[in-house]
């Protein structure tokens, strides 16, 4: 069975998001786009998680709690949990983490945190798109220690991408996966950096808007009899043993 998905997407709780960008609204559009795994990555920040996935489950849809990690460096580090208690731990340690400087909403955008229904229940005061003081060793270690997955976001773009930054893919890091937004770029990137030519290259859209929402692109083959409530867990643990997607 052909599973589609995007893991990569934003909801109205990044500022650079639009505020239509609820969690129903995202899985409603995936689900349209016939996709059957998606996750949501705000900007530093889980708390819509809790509402994405409860999305999730009214469409059937495979659901991953996650984040874009903004490190020390610029870098943005994808996360993803297996579950939604591990996603909350997360985000709770990461608090400590980000800068405490106040949103202008005016400026960057406002920050909207939602209910079940996608009705919002107030916004998020302090900034969230600021660099974190963790530099990119320590956030994996971080992300580790409470049973997630990270690997370098949008690797082909100039903004907040590992190689743009650093110049390289560090080959001393064990990423489990890698994070493309255009896709016909993997060839040469897996030539470009042989150690990374063994694992998962993942083409997703990084969406703000419900019309950059991925349709149907990039897919993995699972057991036709997979059940629905088994999905997402099976690739979070494909990805953390380093399936090829």
């Amino acid at each position: 069975m052909k599973l589609y998905y995007d893991l990569h997407t934003h909801s109205c709780l990044s500022p650079c998001a639009d505020d239509d960008m609820t969690p129903p609204h995202i899985v409603g559009m995936g689900y349209l786009n016939g996709l059957g795994l998606m996750a949501l990555t705000d900007h530093n920040s889980c708390a819509n998680c809790a509402p994405f996935l409860a999305a999730c489950e009214r469409y059937r849809m495979a659901g991953l709690p996650g984040m874009d990690l903004t490190t020390a460096e610029e870098i943005h580090l994808l996360c993803l949990f297996s579950c939604l208690q591990d996603a909350l731990v997360f985000d709770d340690t990461l608090s400590s983490h980000r800068m405490q400087l106040k949103n202008k909403p005016e400026i960057f955008g406002k920050q909207l945190i939602c209910d079940d229904d996608g009705h919002i229940l107030r916004e998020e005061e302090n900034l969230l798109i600021y660099a974190t003081d963790l530099m990119l060793e320590d956030a994996l270690d971080l992300v580790h220690a409470h049973n997630g997955i990270a690997y370098p976001a949008h690797i082909d773009r100039e903004a907040n991408g590992i190689e743009a930054i650093l110049g390289t893919i560090p080959p001393q890091i064990p990423f489990p996966a890698m994070e493309l937004h255009d896709g016909e770029k993997e060839a040469a990137y897996r030539e470009k950096y042989p150690h990374t030519a063994a694992l998962p290259y993942l083409v997703c859209s990084d969406a703000h808007t419900l019309g950059e929402l991925r349709e149907i692109n990039k897919h993995v083959e699972i057991p036709d009899d997979t059940p629905y409530e088994n999905v997402a867990r099976l690739f979070f643990e494909k990805i953390k043993k380093g399936w090829i997607v």
